[in-house]
Parts: structure tokens; C-alpha cells; sequence
């Protein structure tokens, strides 16, 4: 294992210098070493380093090792500067800020969750934003949150189409209404793809790729076709 001894003495630069070499090494098996031994000797004086490295990290297991490195640090510094990376330029570092809010879990968080992050242009962004979204959602708020989520209804490929039904999903049965209304979108992307998330949620246990087929079958043939022939083929 890589070794990093924490000094908090004036969180020394030379130090800090050191740990960003190690976190920026060619081999990603160093670089995963490297959050592990920052973790596991947490150091307030490691912050900006981590949250610098968040932003360009290539491999996504080092990338989640550095959030929980970062969640290892005091939350009283490490929100505040996960709140300002939430404004940055880089969709990377936006999305591991709030991947990292999520590992953090604090719900004063929720109030810096904008609708424009949930509507990112960004699919990373705006998949992490969904997760996130619905760690911190106040109960009462849910409704509205699944309100926004199924504007984002057939955006993508089926990786961000998982996502998106996971998000709602996870909202629970506030979501019912919100779907139902989405399954009658003219537009048969949305429409599918809000009867396969209302498959989901009704039962878990069906594979998405299942759900989403037969939701497609639906939308096509239209409900009443879609069930005659499913009665035909039993």
C-alpha cells in the first residue's frame, strides 16, 4: 500500500505536494492506493488535493475512493467546498461533488440540488444529480421531485434511462401520478419509458431491459392489442 502520513501542521505544502504527485501516477492501481491511505488517515490539509483530483480523475473506481476519502474529512469543511465545486466549469468535478454528496448524505445539502443540475446537459451530471436528489429530497418535497425527474423521461441511451427509473423509483409511491401522466406522452420514447419505470416500480424483481421491451410493445400496439396478444401466445 502506498504510504501517506498525515501532518496537520500548517497543512504543509511540501506534503500536500507529495500526495498529489501520488494521486497523479500513471498507474491507476497507485493512484487508488494513494485515496485509500489519504481515507484512511484523514488530514483536513489533503482537501483541496482530493477535490482538485476529483475533477480530473479518468478511473472511476479511483474517483469514488476519492469521495470517500473526502468523506473521511470534517463535514464542516468539506460541504462548503463541495457546495462551491458544484458551480464549476468541469462537468467532472460537478458530478463528483455531487456524487460525493451523496456519500456524505447531510440534507442541508438539498437545498443546493437545482433544477438545473437535474437537467444538465451533461448525462453524468445529470445522473448523479437524480441520485443524489433522492438521498436528500425531504419527504415532503418528493412530489415535486418527481415531477421535474419525468421531464427527463426517454432522454439518453438505456444506461441513462436505468438511471433515471432508479431515481424514481426510489421516490416510492409518490411517483404513481407522475408516471401515469408520462405514459400518456405522445412522444412513444417518453411514453415507454415511463410505463417500463411504473413495471419497476410495481415490481422490482423485472429486469429493465425486460420492462422496457414490453413497455415498448404496449406503446406500439396500444394496450388493448398489446394484452389480446399476450393472451394469444400463452
Amino acid at each position: 500500500m502506498v504510504s501517506i502520513n498525515p501532518t496537520n501542521a500548517a497543512h504543509a505544502t511540501p506534503h500536500n505536494a507529495r500526495v498529489a504527485a501520488v494521486l497523479s501516477a500513471g498507474d491507476s492501481s497507485v493512484r487508488l492506493q494513494a485515496a485509500l491511505a489519504a481515507g484512511s488517515n484523514p488530514d483536513p490539509g489533503f482537501l483541496e488535493t482530493l477535490v482538485e483530483r476529483c475533477a480530473v480523475e479518468p478511473d472511476f473506481f479511483v474517483r469514488d475512493m476519492l469521495s470517500w476519502a473526502l468523506t473521511r474529512l470534517p463535514p464542516e469543511i468539506t460541504l462548503p467546498r463541495m457546495r462551491r465545486e458544484l458551480d464549476s466549469g468541469r462537468t467532472r468535478a460537478r458530478s463528483q461533488a455531487l456524487h460525493t454528496l451523496s456519500k456524505i448524505g447531510d440534507r442541508s445539502a438539498w437545498a443546493w440540488i437545482t433544477r438545473d443540475m437535474l437537467h444538465d446537459a451533461d448525462d453524468e451530471v445529470a445522473r448523479t444529480a437524480w441520485r443524489v436528489a433522492v438521498v436528500l429530497v425531504p419527504e415532503d418535497e418528493k412530489a415535486d421531485l418527481a415531477g421535474e425527474l419525468v421531464r427527463e423521461l426517454g432522454r439518453g441511451d438505456r444506461d441513462v434511462q436505468l438511471s433515471l427509473s432508479r431515481a424514481l423509483v426510489g421516490l416510492g409511491d409518490v411517483t404513481g401520478p407522475a408516471l401515469e401522466r408520462a405514459a400518456a406522452s405522445p412522444d412513444p420514447a417518453v411514453a415507454a419509458h415511463a410505463r417500463a419505470t411504473e413495471l419497476l416500480r410495481r415490481n422490482p424483481e423485472t429486469g429493465f431491459h425486460a420492462a422496457v421491451d414490453e413497455a415498448e410493445r404496449i406503446v406500439t400496439l396500444g394496450p388493448e392489442r398489446a394484452a389480446a396478444a399476450g393472451a394469444a401466445e400463452c
